[in-house]
């Protein structure tokens, strides 16, 4: 095997991890904020559950971050693609997250309960709206997204972007992802708060971990009657970045299982994301929010690996153009690049995974009224 086909292989896992990250830890906060209203009854207990992730928020800030600098390093073709497709879908994405930290700073600097309330509404946007959009772009891409390339290199759009915001199987999609996320968020809160939030958490995180659950279930079911792509023989994975070329791509119903048909081992991915969410919700029913908390975040893997698994190598297959369907053969960085970007990887991501863990360390333990109330330093 070519170095350069190892390296493209070794950074599809990276992305899959990174976006991993996305989901686990900023979904944890997107769950909090979409929470908030419902844990919190009053400004005390909305004042605790913000500041359970005030320490965290902007340091996980910087998994979004890394996904789009390998995005735009490792998959130049595919960023920039999919960034002119989602456009609209993106910039809806961080106008609901430039809200986030402008609630954080200015919801407790005025003791006005209107004021107040508005930002916690706020809160509850800009937490669940990212998450929708979130796995909303996942089941846009399973469906295919309308797009095609001129023999220079010219991008065209060919869908609507209403229709990537509306299209039922995106809303599933997005929709599985808002579960994660609340799941993860009143985990996080059964962790670190006490009382009254603590029982709404537990009660929350059960039903959105089952929800969750059924929901997966029924995207595996959709699957089967959606068009998935293939492709055909005599591609050379190390082939140079180019989707002007266009290769032989065909469709059908139910071709995004061939890669499970073809490997039944991979049946074992889903099994597991669906087991996690099950398992998960009855182990923070039962208390246990540390073990629940993890089961979580295998389910936010095996969900991502799932939709990897299924659409290998395909990254986002072209509906209006099968043949220049972007995939991990014909979309990413030189060999150069990508051997230059895994070793300064290796090097940095540790650190950030390390710092992640301490600061989650020195942050642990419970977060009650009397340690926010009238604390200038606290949100």
């Amino acid at each position: 095997m070519e170095l350069y086909t190892i390296l493209k292989l070794v950074w599809v896992l990276l992305l899959g991890a990174l976006l991993s990250g996305v989901g686990i830890m900023m979904g944890m906060d997107m769950g909090v904020g979409a929470l908030l209203r419902f844990v919190g009854r009053n400004d005390a207990e909305r004042r605790v559950a913000l500041n359970i992730i005030g320490p965290h928020w902007e340091g996980n800030q910087v998994w979004f971050i890394l996904g789009g600098a390998l995005l735009f390093a490792a998959f130049p073709t595919l960023y920039a693609t999919s960034f002119s497709v989602f456009y609209v879908v993106m910039i809806l994405l961080l106008f609901s997250m430039i809200l986030r930290p402008i609630a954080f700073e200015y919801r407790s600097k005025v003791p006005a309960q209107n004021w107040r309330a508005s930002w916690d509404w706020v809160f509850l946007i800009s937490g669940a709206v990212p998450m929708i959009l979130f796995g909303a772009a996942m089941g846009n891409v399973l469906e295919g997204v309308g797009f095609h390339f001129d023999w220079n290199g010219q991008y065209h759009q060919d869908g609507s972007f209403l229709w990537y915001i509306l299209n039922p199987f995106a809303l599933l999609c997005g929709f599985v992802s808002l579960a994660l996320a609340v799941y993860q968020g009143g985990a996080m809160l059964m962790l670190r708060a006490e009382g009254v939030i603590y029982i709404r958490a537990r009660r929350f995180a059960t039903a959105a971990g089952m929800i969750a659950a059924l929901l997966f279930f029924a995207g595996g079911v959709w699957v089967h009657g959606i068009n998935g792509y293939s492709l055909g023989a005599g591609v050379n994975p190390a082939m140079e970045a180019t989707p002007v070329r266009a290769v032989l791509v065909t469709t059908a119903p139910g071709a995004w299982l061939r890669n499970f048909e073809a490997h039944h081992l991979l049946w074992a991915v889903p099994a597991t994301g669906l087991l996690a969410m099950l398992l998960g919700a009855g182990l923070l029913r039962a208390n246990r929010p540390v073990l629940g908390w993890w089961l979580g975040a295998l389910a936010w893997v095996a969900t991502i690996a799932t939709a990897g698994g299924a659409m290998f190598p395909f990254l986002m297959p072209s509906s209006t153009s099968p043949g220049q369907s972007l995939t991990l053969w014909n979309a990413t960085s030189s060999c150069y690049t990508l051997g230059w970007m895994l070793f300064f990887t290796s090097i940095f991501l540790p650190i950030i995974v390390a710092y992640t863990s301490w600061v989650f360390a020195v942050m642990r333990g419970k977060v009650r009224a009397e340690d926010v109330t009238g604390n200038d330093h606290a949100y």
